[in-house]
C-alpha cells in the first residue's frame, strides 16, 4: 500500500514539475494582462455564440470505435510531394504566398514578408516523439536557411499552430511577433524580448509599415497544458495592403463572424480558410469542408486556399477527404480554389492557380 502511495505521489509531483518548468508548455498570462478584454468573463475567454463539443458517453466511445479502425487512410501511405522553397522567382513587391502544410505560410506583400502560424516541428506535442508526425519527412527548407522575417503573425496558441522549438529558431530572424491577447506570454518565456511583441483583441486594428493587420474573431478554444484552458485569445487576421488584401481563418468553427468580418473588411483577393481535423463531434470549433466554402463567401472572398490539412492526423476522417470535399463544393459554387504543394509559391493576382491534384 505504502509503494502504491508513493508512485502515485511521485506520478502527480511529476506532472507537476513538467508543467510548471518545461518549457514548451508555455506560461500562462497574468489575470491582470486579460480581464479588461470584453470577450473575457468569469475566468476564462468565451466565444460570442454558444461553443461546446459533444462530450457524451456514446460519443467518447463512438471515437474510441474510429480510433481502432484500420485502413483507415488517415495518413498517407508514404511521403507527400513539395517544392523547394523558394520554388518561383516573383517581381519585387507582387503579392504572392506559399504554404509550408497544415496552417503554416508565408506571405509576401507590399514588400514585406510574414510568416502565419509558422509550426514546423516534427509533431504537434510538447514532446516531439510522442503524436503523430508530419507527413512530410522533410521541410521543404532549413529554419536556418529562410530570409529574414518582418514579422509573425499566430492565431492561437495550440502546439498544432504554435510550436516552441520553431520559436526557438525563429526568433532572431523575425523583427515583430503578431498574437491574439494573452499569447504573448509563451512567447516571452521562449525568449523574445516583449517590445517585439504585439497582443491584439477582437476588432483591434494597427497600422504597421504601411500594412493594416486587424484580428477578428474566430470560434475555437486555447489552452496547452491542465491549468490554462481558454487564457489566452483566439482569433482570426486580416491583412490589407496597398494592393491586395488576405484573411486568415486561424481555427474557427462556422458561425456568424465570418460575415460581420466580410462586412467590416471585405472583400478578400485571398483566404486562407481552415479546411480539415474536422468530425460532426467537434463542428462547433473545426468547420466541415462545405462551411470553409461556405466562410470563404461570407468574408467576400475571391480565391480560396484551404488549409489546416496535408501535414498531421488530427482527426478521424481520410487524409484526402477535407481537399477532396471542398474543391468539389468549390467547383458547385465557382469558387477558385488554389492547391499548392507544400513549398509552392504562387502570385495572388496571377495569371493561373496552382489546381495540380497531387495528393491523388
Amino acid at each position: 500500500m505504502l509503494i502504491t502511495l508513493v508512485l502515485i505521489f511521485a506520478i502527480i509531483l511529476t506532472g507537476f514539475l513538467a508543467v510548471r518548468y518545461y518549457p514548451a508548455f508555455g506560461r500562462k498570462p497574468s489575470v491582470e494582462r486579460v480581464r479588461l478584454s470584453p470577450q473575457y468573463s468569469k475566468g476564462s475567454f468565451q466565444n460570442s455564440v454558444p461553443t461546446s463539443m459533444d462530450s457524451s458517453f456514446s460519443s467518447t466511445v463512438s471515437m474510441v470505435r474510429d480510433l481502432a479502425k484500420r485502413n483507415a487512410n488517415r495518413k498517407p501511405a508514404d511521403d507527400i510531394p513539395r517544392v523547394a522553397f523558394p520554388s518561383i522567382d516573383h517581381p519585387p513587391g507582387v503579392t504572392n504566398v506559399t504554404w509550408f502544410g497544415h496552417s503554416a505560410s508565408m506571405i509576401e506583400i507590399d514588400g514585406r514578408r510574414l510568416l502565419l502560424d509558422p509550426m514546423f516541428g516534427r509533431s504537434p506535442s510538447p514532446f516531439q516523439w510522442i503524436g503523430g508526425k508530419r507527413y512530410s519527412k522533410e521541410l521543404p527548407f532549413q529554419i536556418d536557411e529562410l530570409p529574414s522575417i518582418d514579422a509573425v503573425i499566430f492565431s492561437h496558441d495550440h502546439y498544432d499552430h504554435l510550436d516552441y522549438g520553431t520559436i526557438r529558431k525563429l526568433k532572431k530572424k523575425v523583427n515583430q511577433f503578431f498574437v491574439p491577447l494573452g499569447v504573448g506570454s509563451h512567447l516571452e518565456r521562449w525568449g523574445v524580448e516583449t517590445d517585439h511583441i504585439v497582443e491584439l483583441d477582437w476588432w483591434d486594428e494597427m497600422e504597421w509599415n504601411g500594412l493594416t493587420l486587424a484580428c477578428t474573431p474566430a470560434r475555437h478554444f486555447s489552452g496547452r497544458s491542465l491549468h490554462d484552458r481558454n487564457a489566452s485569445l483566439w482569433c482570426s487576421w486580416c491583412i490589407i495592403g496597398s494592393s491586395s488584401k488576405i484573411f486568415f481563418s486561424g481555427d474557427s468553427g462556422f458561425g456568424p463572424h465570418f460575415k460581420e468580418i466580410g462586412e467590416q473588411y471585405g472583400p478578400f483577393d485571398l483566404t486562407l480558410m481552415e479546411c480539415g481535423q474536422y468530425d460532426p463531434r467537434w463542428a462547433p470549433i473545426h468547420m466541415l469542408p462545405e462551411e470553409t466554402v461556405e466562410a470563404h463567401l461570407d468574408v467576400k472572398g475571391k480565391t480560396l486556399l484551404p488549409i489546416h490539412w496535408g501535414a498531421f492526423t488530427l482527426s478521424f476522417h481520410e487524409w484526402t477527404d477535407p481537399i477532396n470535399r471542398v474543391t468539389r463544393r468549390g467547383e458547385e459554387l465557382n469558387v477558385p480554389i488554389a492547391t499548392p504543394k507544400i513549398g509552392e509559391t504562387f502570385l495572388v493576382k496571377g495569371d493561373s492557380l496552382p489546381s495540380s491534384k497531387w495528393w491523388e
